[in-house]
């Protein structure tokens, strides 16, 4: 196989894998501030306790296999989002601090306020993955020298906002679904109210930004008059997300867990089709964007990452299933609970 083709590949993968790992961990998030009693709220961090800081690996091995494969893309991305990027390590640390510190100490101020850090941190760290995928699609201000030579103001623009939207819409939905799937009692009854709000919520801004996609951006679509058979994952992703009213109806969680999953997946994958060979499209002159040819590393170093990679992503796999399989069923408090 071409190993630019390849490395293009693994890097949507590793993305799939961080939007839905990671994915419902941070709909969980934002989802936080509707848990009305302090044991719901903890019920939620819970939840997610496990496997949090092991989701996100997902999205430092992506920055590492950017770094390795497509250094200049790593370089020009950086540099162009290198204020939104600081504000999402800052929002993913934040996270992280307020999971940690949050019920460590019994008074109500001091829960109150790393609750609301938790939920902040959460939907602006999703925003911020979303207007990012919304510049990618659109195009960036690229230059013949790879540099972006917009402003920072130029990455926030309506289509930017859109998708941002439809990040945080997506991932409550599949935060509440993966809720539902791993709470009982009460809640889980308030939990199943919340799945058909998001669910409508995300299928408005999902149906607002397909619109505003096909009228606005064409060239999104070129590559699926070349590759036809990609109109099978648009149909995949069209009856995935059909079929998670269907299984929250039949109180099935697990299947609408499943779809939900699916559809990120797909999403990801439409997300490469429409950029492809791209990673990083220019608006200024198509000829200056960063692709999988122009901007990778040397074909020996992306053979020896090729070995690498098929040694090291079996073992990743391992973890997540292990970890998943050790603390799978119904959460529940108890003494070293959070």
């Amino acid at each position: 196989m071409d190993l630019n083709i390849l490395w293009y590949i693994i890097l949507g993968v590793l993305l799939a894998g961080y939007a839905i790992l990671d994915g419902f961990d941070l709909g969980v998030g934002i989802l936080h501030p509707l848990a009305r009693t302090d044991e719901e709220r903890r019920l939620f961090l819970n939840s997610i306790g496990p496997f949090w800081d092991g989701n996100e690996v997902w999205l430092v091995t992506f920055g590492g296999a950017l770094f390795a494969a497509f250094p200049d893309v790593y370089a020009t991305a950086f540099s162009t989002f290198y204020i939104p990027f600081m504000l999402l390590l800052f929002c993913i640390i934040l996270r992280a601090v307020s999971i940690e510190f949050r019920s460590k100490q019994e008074a109500k101020y001091w829960r109150s306020f790393w609750d609301y850090s938790f939920f902040l941190a959460s939907i602006l760290a999703t925003f911020l993955f979303g207007v990012a995928v919304g510049d990618c699609i659109l195009g960036l201000k690229i230059d013949a020298t790879k540099e972006y030579v917009g402003t920072i103001l130029e990455l926030v623009h309506p289509y930017s906002i859109l998708i941002g939207l439809l990040a945080v819409s997506a991932f409550a939905m599949h935060g509440s679904i993966y809720l539902y799937l791993r709470l009982h009692g009460p809640i889980k009854a308030k939990i199943h109210n919340w799945i058909w709000h998001c669910f409508g919520i995300f299928i408005c801004l999902y149906i607002l930004a397909t619109i505003f996609t096909l009228a606005k951006i064409p060239h999104a679509i070129d590559n699926f008059e070349t590759y036809p058979w990609l109109w099978a994952i648009v149909v995949i992703n069209v009856l995935c997300i059909a079929n998670i009213p269907r299984a929250v109806f039949q109180n099935r969680p697990g299947y609408a867990f499943i779809s939900s999953c699916l559809t990120l997946l797909a999403f990801i994958a439409l997300f490469g089709a429409a950029l492809f060979p791209n990673l990083m499209r220019s608006s200024i002159e198509p000829h200056y964007a960063l692709t999988a040819y122009n901007a990778s590393s040397s074909q020996k170093t992306l053979g020896i990452m090729a070995i690498l990679a098929a040694i090291g992503i079996p073992f990743v796999l391992s973890y997540t299933v292990a970890i998943y399989w050790v603390f799978r069923g119904k959460v529940k408090l108890g003494k070293y609970s959070y």
